[in-house]
């Protein structure tokens, strides 16, 4: 064993070694229990920072931890390389996504590797190649024969820079969230999928996922949002397109009566009716097109409306109410219609206020407190007051007996019913860019659709193209489109599949990447299914995990799996901060990389003057935020490996703060991880220099220095386990081995055989313990305390509850909660003794003497409490 400890000569040797032995490639194995480990697979952008670093050694720690359990691992690794930023940087960089795909791929790869992560790179697989999508194309195809798929134009949020449509989530402040474009509302031919079918399952089974984060399952309630309600109807005077009512869904039929005005979707077919000949009504759809479907930026925008100068009849009190078109109303939710009730809803409050329309108050607070609906509306359940005529009866009834009345009065009069609504609406997988997996379906010349049989799948999308900013090579190419089928001239369809769908089966398919006869291989997919650990970041908290979960049972009742959810655990893990910078160009921010500036601190650290090195311009600080490319301010880890190490990369990102919360990023604390890599280096050199004729540890001859490393090793054993295992806390398991580490300096007792047997215990509890998060040195470390077999297999160590026994403890005892004395006690005391060794001490006894002890509370092996007064 070489004096000095050397990184880079370490960490080489064990990477070869694993990639000579081949040492995380692994195969099914029915002797063994088994553990899939998965974090969710990155996009290629072309470069790591230290944020995918702390992701990837998660999991590979917690796969290390699970093989030294004896189980059978498998810890895969991919590329989610379809998409519009390939498309978008191809642009830029006048190339095709195919080539900037794959070598963003290589590269990152080869960022990957010097950090030594347990991937089984047998099994890599990227989403672009055909061998992947093919699979996807054909599983679509077995949903639209199904019925599970349909086609239908809808209104979608178009992003007019992208020329592309944009989910909800990908709408910020009313622009793309990508490029910052104004977003307009466009109606286009969507394929989408019944994801609504399965609304009620995804729903229910949040209810197994106890290993999830309560975050997150909450988030997917909300999304899917179940809600129990009444469909009521307004009839409209005349009938307008064939259309003789409006109807409506109402999850608080206790405010009906409070109803002023009812208010339709722009889309909604009524208001195109009108609008045909009406200008101003059509000019304001137009102007409601232009703005996103976002709800949030619904909640926060100008509530606008036009008067159709129509009214509709109110279901129960038959009365008059006139009809709008409202800009906050969205057609694909619900039926396009809004029962607007100002008194008691945000958004009807709102437009009422804007357009003088009438406030009805029929809510009470039930405690009686007065409501001013002049400034807000009154949104609480309460109880009913202000019943019209011939309803007064129902004033004073709360929402639930509300409810059932005036739910049953609709029912009896054939004007409404109750009803389950769901806020989650069919999954749009419909894309207009050219980057992503052709839709597997032809275009017939009547206008209808067939899904393309299995024998001309996969439909390739051509890799060697120009892009020319502005339209799909796929549509702009004839001869792509066209295509026949059994003699008849067909079109293929020239949208591409949105991202989300490879995403959504990749896990599925790391399980038999090679499987050449179909999507998956039942058997070896059921073996390592469903997946055990799943990391990733909270942002993917709905639409990846919901879409995940809902192909996971697609796939199910294909019959190609046999379990109900994809992902047993999920851990989401914190994102890793560090100080950002920029200079403002023609009013934009020009970020610039943290390592490019020249910083001046004051005393307490914080920032007076920062300078750009190479132009010296001043530069403005953009605080500290998260790494990102977009911000310029990611750390490579190149650069961190090349000057400490990879163990010193990995160890401070586990030890800088619990997996689900956020680090910041601090040269300081990486220097910090490399000292004590370098402390258990020279600690094991200087034991070996000393290890002479080894001898098996002799408990009955234990000096008591001997004794208190041995109950150190054991008590740190039985810490991390549960750390590692169970607490998933690592960095409290990296501070308690840190511990063990300073108690060998403190205790190691080199001058005897006994002595050195109990350092080499705690020597190689140490390195087995710290084997997960820093694999390099410790592969190096127990080859250097002679052990055989691979140190990946070892078994992780089993404290020994005889070590962990103590003669004696330090009990605290207190008066009236106050500390007035630590005593050394024998550890099996009964509560009688240790309660007469407490009132014996002296320096309890001036604190009691004068006073009549009421109570005396013992816990035993911890406290003494005297109650006196």
């Amino acid at each position: 064993m070489e004096e000095q400890y050397n990184p880079s000569t370490v960490e080489a040797s064990a990477q070869q070694h694993w990639e000579e032995q081949r040492s995380f490639e692994v195969e099914e194995d029915h002797s063994k229990e088994k553990f899939y480990c998965l974090a969710m697979l990155p996009y290629p952008s072309g470069k790591l920072h230290m944020g995918h670093v702390r992701n990837y050694t998660i999991t590979d720690v917690i796969a290390r931890y699970q093989r030294m359990l004896g189980k059978n691992v498998l810890h895969p690794m991919g590329w989610d390389a379809f998409g519009l930023p390939a498309e978008n940087a191809a642009i830029q960089n006048n190339t095709a996504p195919a080539d900037w795909t794959y070598s963003n791929i290589d590269y990152m790869k080869s960022q990957l590797r010097p950090l030594g992560f347990g991937f089984d790179w047998s099994r890599e697989l990227a989403t672009c190649q055909p061998d992947y999508y093919r699979w996807e194309q054909w599983f679509f195809t077995r949903l639209f024969n199904k019925g599970l798929v349909y086609k239908k134009y809808s209104a979608v949020n178009w992003c007019p820079h992208d020329e592309t449509v944009l989910a909800n989530e990908q709408v910020e402040n009313g622009c793309c969230w990508r490029c910052g474009t104004t977003v307009e509302r466009r109606e286009l031919a969507q394929w989408f999928i019944k994801i609504t079918a399965y609304a009620e399952e995804l729903l229910d089974d949040l209810d197994k996922l106890s290993g999830w984060p309560e975050q997150v399952r909450t988030q997917q309630r909300n999304w899917i949002g179940k809600s129990k309600g009444v469909e009521l109807s307004f009839a409209l005077t005349e009938a307008i397109a064939g259309i003789d009512h409006i109807t409506a869904f109402t999850t608080r039929p206790d405010t009906l009566l409070g109803v002023t005005y009812v208010s339709l979707a722009a889309e909604h077919p009524v208001s195109l009716a009108l609008a045909a000949s009406n200008p101003k009504l059509k000019a304001f759809i137009a102007e409601c097109k232009k703005q996103s479907l976002s709800e949030a930026d619904m909640a926060t925008m100008d509530k606008k409306g036009m008067n159709t100068g129509l009214v509709v009849t109110h279901p129960l009190t038959g009365e008059s109410v006139p009809l709008w078109v409202a800009n906050y109303v969205l057609m694909d939710y619900g039926s396009g219609a809004v029962m607007a009730v100002p008194a008691h809803d945000q958004r009807d409050w709102e437009f009422a206020q804007q357009h003088a329309l009438p406030i009805k108050q029929v809510i009470t607070p039930a405690d009686g407190k007065a409501v001013n609906l002049k400034k807000a509306p009154m949104l609480e359940k309460g109880v009913l007051i202000n019943s019209a005529n011939p309803f007064k009866a129902w004033d004073g009834l709360d929402f639930t007996a509300a409810f059932e009345v005036i739910a049953d009065a609709l029912v009896t009069s054939g004007k409404g019913k109750i009803t389950t609504h769901y806020r989650l609406r069919d999954w749009g997988v419909s894309r207009q860019r050219y980057w992503g997996a052709p839709i597997p379906i032809f275009n017939r010349a009547d206008g209808s659709e067939i899904a393309i049989p299995a024998h001309k799948l996969p439909i390739l999308l051509p890799e060697n193209v120009k892009l020319d900013g502005v339209h799909s090579p796929l549509k702009a190419d004839p001869k792509w489109r066209e295509d026949e089928l059994d003699g008849e001239a067909v079109e293929r369809e020239t949208d591409t599949f949105d991202t989300f769908m490879e995403s959504s089966w990749y896990y599925a398919r790391y399980t038999c990447t090679d499987f050449k006869q179909g999507m998956l291989d039942s058997k070896r997919a059921n073996y390592w299914l469903p997946v055990d650990q799943y990391v990733g970041g909270i942002e993917h908290a709905i639409l990846h995990l919901l879409y995940a979960r809902f192909f996971h049972k697609l796939m199910r009742d294909e019959g190609l799996i046999n379990s109900d959810e994809p992902f047993k655990k999920l851990l989401c893990q914190g994102m890793v901060l560090t100080e950002s910078f920029y200079k403002e160009v023609h009013g934009h921010k020009i970020w610039v990389a943290p390592a490019a500036v020249e910083i001046e601190r004051d005393d307490k650290g914080n920032i007076i003057n920062a300078i750009e090195r190479t132009s010296g311009e001043k530069v403005i600080s953009g605080g500290v935020v998260k790494m990102s490319k977009s911000k310029n301010n990611g750390v490579d880890p190149h650069n961190i490996v090349q000057e400490y190490g990879a163990d010193t990369a990995r160890l401070f990102t586990m030890f800088a703060a619990p997996p689900e919360q956020s680090l910041e990023w601090h040269d300081s604390g990486v220097e910090g991880a490399s000292r004590f890599l370098r402390k258990l280096w020279k600690t094991v050199y200087a034991h070996l220099a000393s290890s002479h004729n080894l001898t098996v540890i002799n408990t009955d001859a234990l000096s008591d220095k001997q004794q208190q490393l041995r109950r150190k090793t054991h008590e740190t054993i039985h810490k991390v386990s549960d750390d590692y295992g169970r607490r998933q806390m690592f960095n409290t398991a990296i501070a308690a081995i840190m511990e063990l580490l300073n108690e060998v300096t403190k205790y190691a007792e080199r001058d005897n055989a006994n002595g050195l047997a109990v350092e080499r215990e705690a020597l190689q509890s140490a390195i087995l313990l710290l084997a997960p998060i820093t694999p390099h040195i410790c592969h190096a470390l127990w080859r250097a305390l002679g052990n055989r077999g691979e140190l990946i297999d070892a078994k992780w160590p089993q404290a020994d509850p005889k070590a962990l026994q103590r003669s004696s403890i330090i009990l605290v005892v207190q008066v009236n909660g106050k500390l007035r004395a630590k005593l050394n006690v024998a550890a099996n005391a009964d509560k009688a003794t240790l309660e007469k060794l407490a009132l014996d001490d002296e320096n309890v006894q001036k604190f009691i003497a004068t006073k009549t002890v009421r109570k005396v509370i013992v816990v035993p092996g911890k406290l003494v409490n005297v109650v006196a007064n």
